[in-house]
């Protein structure tokens, strides 16, 4: 029997397909946002050596701590992503950002023109320089003392120190070794007459070993941290070069200075030395 009303119908009909329609959309809408929001969160892998306190070390109940972890802890906050971290040895650090095991390197990591050709590097944040731990014995004054016959140069293994003494010395002989405290404790014993590293670890060297070393802390060459990205990863490094900006202009860098480096801070000061923030 045909309805007395058809325009009944009809009506019925079109409410029937707008209210498909409205669903579609709050469907679309959902899924979009789900999706979003899942990249957002995606988590972010951190990876350090965690033996270079104090911007990369483990606290007493094993936990990852220093200026690189709160670094990566407040990028984390800015970009939404939750921050894990993997402790990996220096050396195997680009290794593991090329085969993606990890996103990101925060590692205290010297941006040069070699590493540039295997990896992608953010905006600067930090500068640095190479500077030379001595025996207290030893007549070393400068760089220019140091490549001659019959000395000993410790260096830790893969570190810019390390680079420039391969690229610059033809007399000294060198002492690759994995880890820092066994380089200054061959200066302290005078089994090396020095070691080549970063100003702030030469420091924090001599003060551990002030009876038997000394610390020459003026620059001889000057370097750039950065944080390592892989190459081809535009939308990440254009993120974390916008937050580097941001944190900088609110005080984040020197805020994690006064925390972790309050005394190196005021002994660079006194001796006319910039410093690294």
């Amino acid at each position: 029997m045909q309805s007395d009303y058809p325009w009944l119908k009809s009506t019925q009909l079109r409410i029937k397909i707008e209210l498909v329609k409205r669903w579609t959309c709050l469907l679309l809408v959902i899924v979009v946002t789900a999706r979003s929001l899942a990249a957002e969160q995606k988590e972010l892998v951190v990876g350090m050596e965690m033996s270079y306190p104090p911007f990369e070390m483990l606290d007493t109940s094993g936990q990852p701590t220093g200026i690189s972890v709160d670094l990566a802890r407040e990028m984390g906050k800015a970009l939404n992503r939750p921050v894990r971290f993997e402790n990996i040895p220096f050396d195997g650090l680009i290794p593991s950002l090329k085969t993606g095991k990890i996103d990101v390197i925060i590692s205290s990591l010297t941006m040069t023109e070699d590493r540039k050709k295997s990896i992608d590097f953010s905006d600067p944040y930090l500068k640095m320089g190479l500077a030379i731990l001595v025996n207290k014995n030893s007549d070393i004054q400068s760089i220019s003392d140091v490549d001659k016959p019959n000395r000993n140069v410790a260096v830790k293994k893969a570190t810019t120190g390390n680079i420039y003494a391969l690229q610059h010395f033809r007399n000294a002989k060198l002492l690759v070794l994995n880890d820092e405290s066994t380089c200054a404790i061959e200066v302290s014993q005078g089994k090396a007459d020095c070691f080549i590293y970063d100003q702030l670890s030469i420091f924090q060297n001599w003060k551990k070993f002030q009876d038997s070393t000394r610390a020459i802390l003026q620059p001889f060459q000057q370097e750039e941290w950065a944080m390592g990205i892989r190459k081809g990863n535009d939308e990440l490094r254009q993120q974390i070069n916008n937050f580097l900006a941001n944190f900088k202009g609110s005080g984040g860098f020197e805020a994690l200075g006064n925390k972790y480096l309050s005394e190196n801070k005021k002994a660079f000061e006194q001796l006319g030395i910039a410093f690294y923030f």
